[in-house]
């Protein structure tokens, strides 16, 4: 009879580093701190639920791929939202200090298709993150059927255990490179925006007419152009 190793997930919040303490010059121009206090959150939840059964399905489940990648697509997509609204927010701001209707306001703020590309853009730096899940499905494939005899894959997979939060660490901080990226992609467009000055010609289209009806009038009331007869009779003339 095969006598199976037990499954023991070690402690993750080493591996997690800066994501669980932060080390940073400045804060991102957008606040992520809670979102990224989330993500560890959730990352040392798995950690403890897996140590918190005795289920071998049960504890492979909980700390394997698809926990990983949902707590991250979890954080990438608020982060996203989290940039896009900021972006949003400053484009209209910016509008109405040029005084640009709302309509026009309308044109500029953020399409659902570009808030789906920042979501896109954030998420790039986890690439390294993805391959590193590779490896965990595999050494957990391996460990599954492991025997007590087999302790070289039970020690892999909880390697590929510690890869998985190290390279989530840096996925992270890629995320947050290219949160400081968005602001300088649309930075120009700000500023095109805060130049911009409504057209005169409306105004002209609308006061010239009237502008000439009155210059014309009083040309008339002065006595320099005799008044046609329909409006002499108006006046009294």
């Amino acid at each position: 009879m095969k006598l199976l190793m037990p499954l023991r997930v070690p402690e993750l919040a080493p591996s997690l580093g800066r994501i669980i303490v932060p080390r940073r010059l400045l804060d991102p121009w957008v606040p992520l701190d809670d979102i990224r206090e989330e993500l560890a959150t959730r990352v040392l939840e798995l950690g403890g639920e897996g140590r918190g059964v005795e289920d071998r399905a049960r504890i492979l489940e909980v700390t394997g791929r698809r926990a990983w990648s949902a707590a991250w697509d979890h954080a990438v997509r608020r982060a996203g939202a989290r940039v896009a609204d900021a972006l949003d927010a400053e484009i209209t701001r910016t509008a109405r200090q040029v005084r640009m209707s709302r309509r026009r306001v309308r044109r500029h703020v953020l399409s659902n298709a570009e808030k789906r590309a920042i979501v896109a853009r954030l998420g790039t730096g986890g690439g390294a993150f993805v391959a590193a899940l590779d490896e965990l499905e595999a050494a957990a494939a391996r460990v599954a059927d492991a025997s007590v005899l087999e302790k070289d894959a039970h020690a892999a997979w909880q390697e590929a255990l510690r890869t998985v939060a190290r390279r989530l660490e840096a996925a992270w901080l890629a995320l947050e490179v290219e949160v400081e990226e968005e602001r300088v992609r649309w930075n120009p467009e700000i500023e095109a925006l805060a130049k911009w000055r409504p057209s005169l010609w409306p105004a002209i289209v609308l006061w010239l007419p009237l502008a000439a009806a009155l210059v014309w009038l009083g040309l008339i009331l002065g006595g320099y152009v005799p008044a046609p007869e329909w409006l002499a009779r108006q006046l009294g003339f």
